[in-house]
């Protein structure tokens, strides 16, 4: 059995031909290219789908070759899995698997075994010798088929030869220094199982962390980062190429998360763990944001009272400016998630995890679970606080109040492994709650400033924004009184005690 480390990163077909043409591949050892036609296998309930398990025909120029890949680790991009290849000569042959379990369930299946689709694609493939390191850079340039619809490949892998993982990150980050190379969130096979089902595209959500007791908080710490960077780079399609404001939304709750946990973890960090991290980090949540704000400034403030009042030219003008803006945001968006600098924040955070699981000392040695309880109470604590300081006619104060709230309910979910599902499902679903009714006073409070900065000096956009205001002045009242009921509710709840 081999077992395979590779980094998988999505190139756009645009920048090809200046890729094979990179003067960082000129000297490598060995250059070649090929056609390769692979066809995947499976029962026709996709049970090996199910196990983990992908078995595939490979054929490179006159000769088959059968391989079988298990489920790995695989983070962001970079994936570890057990790998078993051998000659195919007519017939499935799993006499060489050395794990008894996925041979027993092969045999057991073969006879259902059947073709569910093809990956079609040229290979240019160069061998690299760097500083003790050993690494093959692959360009895969070519098409997914299945029942009758195709997909597009075009994907750079670099695939560890002999060394250390961290040569990976280094050559990947001087390649993206030059192409728009992002971790592709999808191996080929998942993406032909995708296409085969007729699996629909849609905006991807954050899913729970498999954490244990036994774990150390730096592990933990990576097992969330690494699933907030999952979380980002799901939504990364669908932003750039998807009209649904969702994607932009999720990327955004993707780095949220990404940062709620480091500022949880950051105890149990190197001291300069975020420093080349959060510049960028900032800048993209930045551009991200702004998009965010002016959708829903469009959909749920604007839009509205639009439908209401039909016949308000005023209105309809203003709209108008907010959809430019709205557009202007996107394209926006859309240049930086498609530029080099966002593939480079992404090699430089899983870089920075991977240093993290190579063996740094940890700052921070207590055992997860003391550590989950003690950082709750940290932030329930000062959650209470910010309450206490909160006022009806402050909107800052409650924007305060909004975020404090976020953060404790951002680590809760991190936890919920560790502690009692019933009492922390309810915590979460009031910190949810919280959330939800002072996220809308702040968007209702900053529509002002965003309408208002639309208007400029014309006075008939300013008459507008009061129009707007006024329509939604109702809403924002009735959700000002709920406030301090919900504040009563939150003083109420205890944490769950970890188990």
């Amino acid at each position: 059995m081999a077992q395979e480390v590779e980094l998988k990163l999505s190139l756009p077909v645009a920048e090809q031909r200046r890729f094979l043409r990179s003067p960082l591949l000129r000297h490598a050892a060995q250059r070649s290219t090929e056609r390769l036609v692979n066809i995947y296998y499976d029962t026709p309930d996709l049970a090996l789908h199910c196990n983990g398990i992908a078995l595939r025909l490979r054929q490179s120029r006159r000769r088959w070759l059968q391989t079988v890949k298990c489920a790995g680790l695989s983070h962001a991009g970079l994936s570890s899995r057990p790998e078993w290849e051998s000659p195919y000569a007519g017939h499935f042959d799993f006499g060489a698997i050395d794990d008894p379990l996925t041979r027993k369930r092969l045999e057991r299946l073969k006879p259902r075994f059947g073709p569910i689709f093809e990956t079609n694609f040229h290979r240019t493939t160069w061998k690299m010798r760097e500083t003790g390191s050993e690494f093959v850079i692959v360009l895969d340039r070519g098409s997914i088929i299945a029942n009758g619809k195709l997909i597009a490949i075009s994907e750079v892998e670099i695939e560890l030869a002999g060394g250390h993982v961290d040569q990976i990150f280094t050559f990947a980050s001087r390649l993206a220094q030059h192409f728009s190379l992002t971790p592709g969130p999808w191996s080929k096979a998942e993406r032909g199982y995708r296409l085969f089902l007729g699996t629909p595209d849609r905006p991807a959500h954050a899913v729970p962390v498999a954490l244990g007791s036994a774990m150390t908080p730096v592990t933990a710490f990576r097992h969330i980062a690494h699933s907030c960077l999952n979380h980002l780079q799901q939504n990364h399609h669908g932003a750039i190429y998807s009209e649904d404001a969702e994607y932009i939304h999720q990327m955004r709750v993707a780095l949220r998360r990404l940062r709620a946990a480091m500022r949880l973890f950051r105890v149990a960090l190197p001291a300069d763990f975020d420093e080349q991290l959060l510049p960028p980090l900032h800048r993209l949540m930045t551009v991200l944001g702004t998009a965010r704000d002016l959708d829903v400034l469009a959909t749920e403030i604007v839009a509205p009272v639009v439908a209401a009042l039909p016949q308000e030219p005023r209105i309809a003008a203003l709209a108008s400016l907010v959809a430019e803006r709205r557009c202007h945001a996107r394209q926006q968006v859309i240049a930086l998630l498609g530029a080099p600098e966002y593939g480079r924040l992404l090699l430089l955070a899983m870089a920075r995890l991977n240093s993290l699981a190579a063996g740094e000392t940890e700052v921070v040695e207590t055992p997860l679970g003391a550590f989950a309880v003690t950082h709750l109470k940290r932030l329930r604590r000062k959650t209470l606080r910010i309450a206490l300081a909160a006022r009806q006619n402050d909107p800052a104060s409650l924007h305060a109040l909004r975020i404090a709230a976020k953060r404790l309910r951002y680590a809760l979910e991190f936890f919920v492994p560790l502690l009692p599902a019933r009492r922390v499902a309810t915590l979460i679903d009031h910190l949810t709650q919280l959330q939800d009714k002072l996220g809308k006073l702040n968007d209702l409070a900053n529509a002002g400033v965003l309408l208002m900065d639309c208007a400029a000096a014309e006075a008939g956009l300013r008459e507008a924004v009061s129009l707007i205001g006024g329509w939604h002045g109702q809403r924002y009242a009735s959700l000002l009184t709920e406030i301090p009921q919900t504040l009563v509710k939150l003083h109420k709840l205890r944490l769950p005690k970890g188990d």
